[in-house]
């Protein structure tokens, strides 16, 4: 099996989404130990046999669920910087950039199905005992940080990757605090946490209603 390319051979790449679909849907939802593989089966529309010929273990399907929902989550909130900084073709300040992720934030934790972070929630799952488990969510974080450091490169600020990891620290505390609260509390979670950010970017920008 690949970890997060092409179904394996044999396998149509249709068959190996909708059964990653249901398990996004399902472990996301209600956890990965209280989900078993016939329910994913069902809930996929495929036989036993080829949701084992697909993932072979449940951790293989666990961590390809990560790895999809990874690429997903950072190129859904890139596309947002880029779409809320970009608008008209001005110049925009490397501080706007880097608290639209708290605008993006803001509008995730409004989404009818946010459960928080699903590589926290695995984590306290099954980190403990299950490498592939921590080893993704561990990229994940490391990966997120990356992004935050490339846009807080343009910035005056003396450490890029300094300010990045106490960003990163903001977005994290976030999640966590918006799952926990639920809405309406989660809304100024977000604003809070942009707030907190503007202030170590030392931006002097106003917080928007998000």
């Amino acid at each position: 099996m690949t970890a997060h390319g092409s179904a394996p051979e044999g396998v149509p790449d249709d068959v190996r989404t909708r059964i990653l679909d249901a398990a996004e849907r399902l472990f996301y939802e209600r956890g990965i130990q209280a989900v078993g593989m016939d329910e994913l089966r069902t809930a996929a529309g495929v036989s036993l046999k080829r949701l084992y010929g697909t993932f072979p273990a449940k951790h293989d399907l666990v961590e390809a669920y990560l790895r999809r929902r990874d690429a997903r989550w950072r190129a859904d909130l890139a596309a947002y910087v880029d779409a809320a900084t970009e608008a008209g073709g001005a110049a925009v300040a490397p501080a706007d950039r880097l608290l639209a992720v708290f605008d993006w934030l803001g509008s995730w934790f409004a989404a009818q199905d946010f459960r928080g972070c699903a590589f926290i929630n695995a984590y306290g799952e099954l980190g403990a005992t299950w490498e592939g488990v921590a080893r993704v969510t561990r990229d994940h974080k490391q990966a997120l940080r990356a992004y935050l450091t490339d846009l807080a490169r343009p910035s005056n600020h003396p450490d890029p990757a300094a300010l990045a990891n106490q960003l990163a620290l903001l977005v994290d505390g976030a999640i966590t605090a918006a799952a926990i609260s639920g809405e309406p509390a989660s809304a100024h979670t977000a604003r809070t946490a942009r707030t907190a950010a503007a202030a170590l970017i030392g931006a002097t920008t106003t917080t928007p209603n998000i």
